[in-house]
Protein backbone atom coordinates (compact mmCIF):
# COMPACT_ATOMS: atom_id res chain seq x y z
CA UNK A 1 0.00 0.00 0.00
CA UNK A 2 2.80 2.40 0.95
CA UNK A 3 4.61 1.52 -2.29
CA UNK A 4 1.46 2.29 -4.29
CA UNK A 5 1.07 5.65 -2.53
CA UNK A 6 4.72 6.45 -3.22
CA UNK A 7 4.29 5.64 -6.92
CA UNK A 8 1.13 7.75 -7.09
CA UNK A 9 2.83 10.68 -5.32
CA UNK A 10 5.83 10.41 -7.65
CA UNK A 11 3.56 10.49 -10.69
CA UNK A 12 1.71 13.53 -9.37
CA UNK A 13 4.98 15.37 -8.69
CA UNK A 14 6.19 14.48 -12.16
CA UNK A 15 3.04 15.96 -13.68
CA UNK A 16 3.43 19.17 -11.67
CA UNK A 17 7.12 19.37 -12.59
CA UNK A 18 6.26 18.98 -16.26
CA UNK A 19 3.69 21.74 -15.97
CA UNK A 20 6.12 24.01 -14.17
CA UNK A 21 8.76 23.47 -16.83
CA UNK A 22 6.41 24.22 -19.72
CA UNK A 23 7.25 27.71 -21.03
CA UNK A 24 4.65 30.42 -20.67
CA UNK A 25 3.25 31.77 -23.93
CA UNK A 26 2.94 35.52 -24.50
CA UNK A 27 -0.56 36.87 -25.07
CA UNK A 28 0.31 40.52 -25.56
CA UNK A 29 3.21 42.89 -26.05
CA UNK A 30 4.01 46.27 -24.54
CA UNK A 31 6.26 48.43 -26.72
CA UNK A 32 8.73 50.95 -25.30
CA UNK A 33 10.89 53.75 -26.65
CA UNK A 34 14.02 53.13 -24.62
CA UNK A 35 16.36 56.07 -24.03
CA UNK A 36 19.60 56.10 -22.05
CA UNK A 37 22.00 59.02 -21.51
CA UNK A 38 25.25 57.07 -21.70
CA UNK A 39 27.50 60.14 -21.76
CA UNK A 40 26.54 63.00 -19.45
CA UNK A 41 28.67 65.33 -21.58
CA UNK A 42 26.41 64.55 -24.54
CA UNK A 43 22.90 64.57 -23.10
CA UNK A 44 21.39 65.78 -26.38
CA UNK A 45 22.19 62.45 -28.03
CA UNK A 46 21.14 59.57 -25.77
CA UNK A 47 21.22 55.96 -26.89
CA UNK A 48 17.76 54.96 -28.17
CA UNK A 49 16.19 51.66 -29.14
CA UNK A 50 12.75 50.16 -29.67
CA UNK A 51 12.14 47.50 -27.03
CA UNK A 52 9.26 45.14 -26.29
CA UNK A 53 7.92 43.17 -23.33
CA UNK A 54 6.18 39.89 -24.14
CA UNK A 55 3.61 39.14 -21.42
CA UNK A 56 2.27 35.69 -20.58
CA UNK A 57 0.00 34.43 -17.81
CA UNK A 58 2.69 34.67 -15.14
CA UNK A 59 5.97 35.68 -16.78
CA UNK A 60 7.53 38.20 -19.14
CA UNK A 61 10.30 38.42 -21.74
CA UNK A 62 11.99 41.74 -22.54
CA UNK A 63 14.06 42.14 -25.69
CA UNK A 64 14.98 44.48 -28.54
CA UNK A 65 12.07 44.99 -30.92
CA UNK A 66 14.52 46.33 -33.49
CA UNK A 67 16.22 42.93 -33.36
CA UNK A 68 12.88 41.12 -33.67
CA UNK A 69 11.98 43.08 -36.81
CA UNK A 70 15.42 42.63 -38.34
CA UNK A 71 15.39 38.88 -37.67
CA UNK A 72 12.07 38.53 -39.51
CA UNK A 73 13.50 40.47 -42.45
CA UNK A 74 16.72 38.44 -42.45
CA UNK A 75 14.79 35.15 -42.28
CA UNK A 76 13.05 36.04 -45.53
CA UNK A 77 16.30 37.18 -47.17
CA UNK A 78 18.13 34.05 -46.03
CA UNK A 79 15.40 31.77 -47.40
CA UNK A 80 15.55 33.51 -50.76
CA UNK A 81 19.36 33.34 -50.84
CA UNK A 82 19.34 29.67 -49.80
CA UNK A 83 16.91 28.83 -52.60
CA UNK A 84 19.25 30.46 -55.11
CA UNK A 85 22.41 28.87 -53.67
CA UNK A 86 23.68 25.61 -55.25
CA UNK A 87 24.34 23.97 -51.87
CA UNK A 88 21.62 25.74 -49.86
CA UNK A 89 24.24 27.52 -47.75
CA UNK A 90 24.42 31.11 -48.97
CA UNK A 91 27.30 33.34 -48.04
CA UNK A 92 25.21 36.12 -46.54
CA UNK A 93 26.15 38.57 -43.82
CA UNK A 94 23.95 39.10 -40.78
CA UNK A 95 24.40 42.42 -39.08
CA UNK A 96 24.21 42.85 -35.35
CA UNK A 97 21.00 44.85 -34.94
CA UNK A 98 19.63 45.74 -31.53
CA UNK A 99 20.74 44.83 -28.05
CA UNK A 100 21.34 41.05 -27.88
CA UNK A 101 20.71 40.81 -24.13
CA UNK A 102 17.24 39.54 -23.16
CA UNK A 103 15.56 39.29 -19.76
CA UNK A 104 13.08 36.60 -18.71
CA UNK A 105 11.19 37.33 -15.50
CA UNK A 106 9.42 34.59 -13.53
CA UNK A 107 7.75 36.39 -10.60
CA UNK A 108 6.10 33.29 -9.13
CA UNK A 109 9.50 31.64 -8.82
CA UNK A 110 11.32 34.90 -8.00
CA UNK A 111 13.73 34.04 -10.81
CA UNK A 112 15.39 36.20 -13.44
CA UNK A 113 17.09 34.61 -16.45
CA UNK A 114 19.36 36.82 -18.53
CA UNK A 115 20.29 35.69 -22.04
CA UNK A 116 23.68 36.91 -23.21
CA UNK A 117 25.42 36.24 -26.53
CA UNK A 118 29.12 35.64 -27.06
CA UNK A 119 30.06 35.03 -30.69
CA UNK A 120 27.98 32.01 -31.86
CA UNK A 121 26.97 30.86 -28.38
CA UNK A 122 24.09 32.04 -26.18
CA UNK A 123 24.16 31.78 -22.40
CA UNK A 124 21.20 31.65 -20.00
CA UNK A 125 22.26 33.13 -16.66
CA UNK A 126 19.86 32.37 -13.82
CA UNK A 127 19.66 34.52 -10.70
CA UNK A 128 17.16 35.88 -8.18
CA UNK A 129 14.58 38.45 -9.18
CA UNK A 130 15.78 41.88 -7.99
CA UNK A 131 13.79 43.22 -5.03
CA UNK A 132 12.52 46.79 -5.33
CA UNK A 133 10.82 48.63 -2.48
CA UNK A 134 7.98 50.36 -4.34
CA UNK A 135 5.69 53.02 -2.88
CA UNK A 136 2.35 53.22 -4.69
CA UNK A 137 0.22 56.37 -4.84
CA UNK A 138 -3.35 57.22 -5.80
CA UNK A 139 -2.22 59.02 -8.97
CA UNK A 140 -3.60 57.48 -12.14
CA UNK A 141 -3.02 57.87 -15.87
CA UNK A 142 -4.00 56.15 -19.09
CA UNK A 143 -1.50 54.75 -21.59
CA UNK A 144 -2.96 53.46 -24.84
CA UNK A 145 -6.24 52.59 -23.15
CA UNK A 146 -4.52 50.93 -20.20
CA UNK A 147 -5.55 52.42 -16.87
CA UNK A 148 -2.44 52.72 -14.72
CA UNK A 149 -1.37 53.67 -11.24
CA UNK A 150 1.79 55.47 -10.17
CA UNK A 151 4.59 54.04 -8.05
CA UNK A 152 8.05 55.20 -7.02
CA UNK A 153 11.03 53.09 -6.04
CA UNK A 154 14.80 53.06 -5.73
CA UNK A 155 16.80 50.56 -7.79
CA UNK A 156 20.48 50.27 -8.67
CA UNK A 157 21.38 53.80 -7.65
CA UNK A 158 18.42 55.50 -9.31
CA UNK A 159 15.00 56.76 -8.20
CA UNK A 160 12.32 55.48 -10.58
CA UNK A 161 8.80 56.63 -11.35
CA UNK A 162 6.72 53.81 -12.79
CA UNK A 163 3.19 53.40 -14.06
CA UNK A 164 1.68 49.94 -13.76
CA UNK A 165 -1.58 48.44 -14.98
CA UNK A 166 -3.53 46.48 -12.31
CA UNK A 167 -5.74 45.05 -15.08
CA UNK A 168 -2.68 43.13 -16.27
CA UNK A 169 -1.86 41.36 -12.99
CA UNK A 170 1.58 40.03 -13.93
CA UNK A 171 4.34 41.36 -11.68
CA UNK A 172 6.74 42.11 -14.50
CA UNK A 173 8.15 45.03 -16.42
CA UNK A 174 10.89 46.23 -18.77
CA UNK A 175 14.51 45.33 -18.14
CA UNK A 176 14.84 44.21 -14.48
CA UNK A 177 12.00 46.35 -13.16
CA UNK A 178 9.38 44.21 -11.41
CA UNK A 179 7.43 43.66 -8.23
CA UNK A 180 4.33 45.82 -8.75
CA UNK A 181 0.78 44.35 -8.79
CA UNK A 182 0.52 44.84 -12.53
CA UNK A 183 2.65 45.14 -15.65
CA UNK A 184 4.90 48.23 -15.68
CA UNK A 185 3.97 50.03 -18.91
CA UNK A 186 6.07 53.19 -18.44
CA UNK A 187 9.07 53.93 -16.24
CA UNK A 188 11.89 56.45 -15.97
CA UNK A 189 14.44 57.59 -13.44
CA UNK A 190 14.06 60.96 -11.73
CA UNK A 191 16.67 62.57 -14.00
CA UNK A 192 15.19 61.18 -17.23
CA UNK A 193 18.53 59.53 -17.97
CA UNK A 194 17.01 56.05 -18.25
CA UNK A 195 13.56 56.02 -19.84
CA UNK A 196 11.23 53.18 -20.77
CA UNK A 197 8.52 55.22 -22.50
CA UNK A 198 5.25 53.48 -23.37
CA UNK A 199 4.92 53.16 -27.14
CA UNK A 200 1.88 50.96 -27.67
CA UNK A 201 0.24 47.68 -26.78
CA UNK A 202 -0.87 44.84 -29.03
CA UNK A 203 -1.89 41.20 -28.95
CA UNK A 204 0.67 38.66 -30.06
CA UNK A 205 0.22 36.78 -33.33
CA UNK A 206 -0.05 33.00 -32.75
CA UNK A 207 2.94 31.15 -34.17
CA UNK A 208 2.20 28.73 -37.00
CA UNK A 209 3.31 25.14 -36.38
CA UNK A 210 6.49 24.12 -38.18
CA UNK A 211 6.03 22.14 -41.36
CA UNK A 212 8.38 19.87 -43.24
CA UNK A 213 10.95 17.34 -42.02
CA UNK A 214 12.84 18.02 -38.81
CA UNK A 215 16.42 19.14 -39.29
CA UNK A 216 19.16 18.41 -36.77
CA UNK A 217 20.35 21.78 -35.48
CA UNK A 218 24.01 20.82 -35.86
CA UNK A 219 23.41 20.66 -39.62
CA UNK A 220 22.07 24.21 -39.68
CA UNK A 221 24.64 26.98 -40.16
CA UNK A 222 24.98 29.09 -36.99
CA UNK A 223 23.74 32.16 -38.85
CA UNK A 224 20.30 30.57 -39.24
CA UNK A 225 19.88 28.66 -35.98
CA UNK A 226 17.56 31.11 -34.26
CA UNK A 227 15.43 32.09 -37.25
CA UNK A 228 12.64 29.62 -36.42
CA UNK A 229 12.54 30.34 -32.69
CA UNK A 230 9.04 31.03 -31.36
CA UNK A 231 9.26 34.58 -30.03
CA UNK A 232 6.03 34.10 -28.08
CA UNK A 233 7.57 31.46 -25.83
CA UNK A 234 8.79 33.08 -22.62
CA UNK A 235 11.94 31.02 -22.27
CA UNK A 236 15.56 31.38 -23.37
CA UNK A 237 16.46 29.57 -26.61
CA UNK A 238 16.85 25.82 -26.00
CA UNK A 239 20.42 25.98 -27.33
CA UNK A 240 21.43 28.56 -24.70
CA UNK A 241 24.08 27.25 -22.34
CA UNK A 242 22.79 27.34 -18.76
CA UNK A 243 25.27 28.97 -16.43
CA UNK A 244 25.78 31.33 -13.51
CA UNK A 245 26.98 34.91 -13.61
CA UNK A 246 30.29 33.83 -12.08
CA UNK A 247 30.94 31.19 -14.74
CA UNK A 248 29.85 33.54 -17.53
CA UNK A 249 32.36 36.14 -16.35
CA UNK A 250 35.06 33.46 -16.56
CA UNK A 251 34.16 32.81 -20.20
CA UNK A 252 34.29 36.53 -20.99
CA UNK A 253 37.67 36.85 -19.28
CA UNK A 254 39.03 33.86 -21.21
CA UNK A 255 37.74 35.44 -24.42
CA UNK A 256 39.51 38.68 -23.55
CA UNK A 257 42.82 36.94 -22.84
CA UNK A 258 42.82 34.44 -25.71
CA UNK A 259 40.15 35.40 -28.27
CA UNK A 260 41.48 33.22 -31.10
CA UNK A 261 41.66 30.09 -28.96
CA UNK A 262 38.24 30.54 -27.39
CA UNK A 263 36.54 31.46 -30.68
CA UNK A 264 38.18 28.47 -32.34
CA UNK A 265 36.81 26.16 -29.66
CA UNK A 266 33.35 27.70 -29.96
CA UNK A 267 33.40 27.34 -33.73
CA UNK A 268 34.53 23.72 -33.52
CA UNK A 269 31.47 22.85 -31.47
CA UNK A 270 29.00 24.61 -33.72
CA UNK A 271 28.98 22.50 -36.85
CA UNK A 272 29.47 24.48 -40.08
CA UNK A 273 32.10 27.18 -39.96
CA UNK A 274 30.90 30.54 -38.77
CA UNK A 275 33.54 32.68 -40.40
CA UNK A 276 31.01 34.69 -42.41
CA UNK A 277 28.26 35.20 -39.89
CA UNK A 278 29.43 38.03 -37.69
CA UNK A 279 28.62 41.57 -38.78
CA UNK A 280 31.31 44.22 -38.76
CA UNK A 281 31.69 46.43 -35.72
CA UNK A 282 30.38 49.94 -35.99
CA UNK A 283 33.03 52.44 -37.15
CA UNK A 284 34.62 54.46 -34.42
CA UNK A 285 34.19 51.81 -31.74
CA UNK A 286 31.68 51.74 -28.87
CA UNK A 287 30.30 55.01 -27.48
CA UNK A 288 31.69 56.55 -24.33
CA UNK A 289 29.75 55.45 -21.24
CA UNK A 290 30.29 57.40 -18.06
CA UNK A 291 26.70 56.95 -16.86
CA UNK A 292 25.88 53.23 -16.53
CA UNK A 293 22.28 52.19 -16.05
CA UNK A 294 23.20 50.53 -12.77
CA UNK A 295 24.90 53.12 -10.57
CA UNK A 296 26.79 52.34 -7.37
CA UNK A 297 24.78 53.07 -4.26
CA UNK A 298 25.83 56.12 -2.31
CA UNK A 299 27.32 55.33 1.09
Amino acid sequence: MKRQLLITATLILAVFAARAQKPDTARMMIHYKFSWVQDTANRAHPYTENMVLYIGKSAGAYRSYDAVVYKAQFKKAFAEAAAASPDGRPMINRRGVGTPTEYYQYPNEQKLVTKEDLFVNSYAITGPMPAIDWKTSDDTATFGGLHCQKATGHFKGRDYIAWFCPDLPVHTGPWKLNGLPGVIVDARDAKNEVVFQFDGVEKTIPTSPKSGPAVDEKDVPPIARDLDDDMNLIAPPPRAIKTTQKEFEKVKEALRKNPNGVLGAMNAGNGPKADHIVGKAAPGGPPAINNPIELPEKK
